[in-house]
């Protein structure tokens, strides 16, 4: 379970640092509420959102599914999700060439395989 607890930590320091780069281009470019209609901006406050929109789903999935599944299914998953997510913030902000689409769909993936784990879990529970 360490590695699972690892990639959560990494991740929330992703989000601290996707916040903070949100912040800096705010200044930066004197744009105090929205987008402004500036493409940078849009693509740092979507690569912000999008992580927020979805880790905090997979992440939980993930740690449930644990109980079934075991450490090196959490760890792989874990990973993953990290991978995917430092590629798509990557992408996002053009410093990784493709990382937007490779991590969307690796974060797709890991999501996808997390709930199909964890509802054969379910389905194998008994009730009393």
């Amino acid at each position: 379970m360490p590695v699972f607890f690892v990639c959560a930590g990494l991740l929330g320091l992703l989000a601290a640092a996707l916040t903070v780069h949100v912040g800096l281009m705010r200044g930066r470019k004197k744009i105090h509420l929205g987008d402004g209609g500036d493409p940078e901006m849009q693509a740092a406050i979507r690569a912000h959102g999008n992580l927020l929109e979805l880790v905090p789903l997979t992440l939980l999935i993930i740690y449930m599914a644990s109980d079934f599944h075991g450490f090196r299914v959490t760890a792989i998953l874990s990973v993953a999700l990290l991978v995917a997510r430092v590629l798509h913030a990557g992408g996002m902000l053009n410093l990784i060439p493709l990382g937007r689409m490779l991590g969307a769909t690796a974060t797709a993936i890991v999501l996808l395989a997390a709930s199909v784990l964890l509802v054969v879990a379910g389905l194998g529970l008994k009730q009393y």
